[in-house]
């Protein structure tokens, strides 16, 4: 969120002339829920790099790392590691984030494959329309492209 898209909520809550001498001044704008914006920004930075940081290691169906992962097991170490707890399974996770539009996800959110209203695969966005995610049995944590657009994104809380 920028200083602009701030501005109206501010004038709407100091009024017009105190905003204008805040500004004059050069003083700061507290905004209520920002700091834990930025907070939850920088742990889904961290799990993104951690997540990153297993390329490589082998898929094993109900592993939770440091060496083996299924696709849950992976998102749930890289938040576990970033200092986020989440539940273990791929629908769990999805009930416990919260919805983002494919035009605001950014690199960190979760990406949940589903098919009709059952969620059946997790991953890291990366951005530019990528995952960190473990694949399948005889597969290894990679970096993919996204496939389908079956998908859904949430943004851990």
């Amino acid at each position: 969120m920028t200083a602009l898209n701030r501005v109206p909520h501010f004038l709407a809550r100091a009024g017009t002339a105190s905003a204008l001498t805040l500004a004059a001044v050069g003083g700061s704008v507290v905004v209520p829920g920002a700091a834990s914006e930025a907070s939850a920004a920088a742990v889904a930075t961290r799990a993104l790099q951690v997540a990153a940081s297993k390329k490589g290691s082998p898929y094993q169906y109900g592993a939770t790392g440091p060496y083996r992962f299924d696709c849950s097991g992976l998102t749930l170490y890289s938040f576990k590691k970033a200092g986020k707890r989440l539940p273990r399974t791929a629908a769990q996770q999805y009930n416990r984030t919260r919805p983002v539009s494919v035009r605001h996800r950014k690199a960190g959110d979760l990406v949940f494959f589903h098919s009709g209203r059952s969620v059946y695969h997790v991953g890291i966005y990366a951005g530019k329309g990528r995952i960190w995610h473990a694949p399948k049995t005889g597969d290894v944590v990679r970096l993919q492209k996204i496939w389908t657009s079956s998908v859904l994104y949430g943004r851990v809380r």
